[in-house]
């Protein structure tokens, strides 16, 4: 493939995540990597060296001058905002990591952008770094719910505590850690993950009630454990207990419907499967102590071809080249922000939380917080 057919792209931001991207694009089909950008030149001429392409130390000045056709985002949480809406207003294709922004106005205010910027650049793609979503088992877990082999869902639980952080790693860059400089902890760096693959499978609950605990086991200012209740309007509950600091760590989601229940842990999924509803044998059976007869099945998936960031990068490419749609549109990325937010803004005000969020209260809290530092 020659240069002209390839999709030219820059990274803005090459510490830990930034710099692993530009290794994948310097290699991808279907992309050529021309530059890298970050306020450290160091690390930016590093990185530029290693792949033999231009660094940038300003990311406006490496989009006015390079004019890539994409650029990949891998910076600080609150510069995604800025930096995704500069690019989107000069027609340049985005794929920004995740979170999508650090509270749910800043959030839209990027929805708002590409929408304007669509007006002249129809084609533009505006998508978000949920790689999670490319792993073959979350998505035979989607697909086991929509086809309704679980039944009416009444209750799921995940416990993914396998986050693991030490001290150093919220020491690291000065940022991390704190509300200024990060915008939160677990449910906005880590979660997100699991908060958006939770509302990809279940929906949206009508209802939050967070549990929050700020600097419980690092020196920092923000969550780094966390605990909601969400209620649907289906009658489904949900719980969701995530930190990052616990090891060794669980990674278990336990989804319950009336025609069993279906498990992943430690790499299997596991299905429980009911012989009849147990909804239906409530209300019919004779016996007061009897239980549904189940069979256990373990679900085979795909094995993983490619890593998640890699087969999603490789997806965003695809939309751009050939009109196809992006593993995570960047707009999908507003609900797990809405999770994360009505978890802390439930937390602070010590009482559960209607959806839609009101955003505008959260974000007071957030400044508020700022301010406290």
């Amino acid at each position: 493939m020659d240069d002209q057919s390839r999709l030219s792209l820059a990274v803005i931001g090459v510490g830990n995540m930034g710099s692993a991207h530009a290794r994948d694009l310097s290699s991808m089909d279907g992309a050529r990597l021309v530059a890298v950008c970050d306020k450290d030149p160091e690390r930016a001429d590093q990185v530029a060296g290693a792949y033999g392409v231009k660094a940038f130390y300003d990311p406006l000045k490496l989009l006015d001058e390079e004019r890539p056709q994409a650029v990949l985002i891998a910076t600080p949480h609150y510069t995604h905002t800025p930096l995704s809406i500069a690019s989107l207003e000069r027609g340049i294709h985005v794929l920004v990591e995740k979170p999508l922004a650090v509270h749910v106005n800043a959030g839209r205010q990027m929805i708002a952008a590409w929408e304007r910027a669509r007006r002249r650049y129809p084609d533009l793609v505006f998508a978000i770094m949920f790689q999670q979503r490319t792993y073959t088992y979350w998505r035979k877990v989607r697909q086991l719910i929509q086809r309704g082999e679980l039944g009416r869902l009444a209750r799921v639980t995940w416990i993914v505590t396998d986050w693991f952080r030490t001290q150093s790693y919220y020491d690291h860059g000065g940022w991390r850690g704190t509300w200024k400089g990060e915008g939160g902890g677990v449910l906005l760096n880590q979660a997100p993950h699991n908060l958006d693959l939770y509302q990809w499978f279940f929906g949206m609950p009508s209802r939050i009630t967070g549990f929050a605990a700020i600097g419980k086991y690092h020196r920092i200012e923000v969550e780094d454990e966390g605990t909601a209740f969400f209620e649907h309007e289906n009658g489904m509950v949900g719980h969701f207990i995530t930190t990052t600091a616990e090891s060794p760590g669980t990674n278990r989601l336990e989804i319950v419907g009336e025609l069993g229940r279906l498990v992943f842990e430690n790499g299997k999924l596991l299905f429980s499967r009911n012989r009849s509803s147990m909804l239906e044998f409530i209300r019919t059976s004779p016996a007061a102590f009897d239980k549904v007869a189940c069979d256990v099945e373990d679900v085979p998936f795909e094995p993983q071809l490619e890593s998640g960031h890699a087969a999603l990068t490789q997806a965003f490419i695809r939309a751009v080249l050939q009109r196809q749609q992006p593993v995570a549109a960047a707009a999908e990325g507003i609900a797990s922000l809405t999770l994360g937010n009505a978890i802390m803004l439930s937390h602070f005000l010590q009482r559960p939380v209607e959806l839609p969020l009101d955003a505008d209260a959260y974000e007071r809290k957030l400044n508020e917080m700022i301010g406290a530092q």
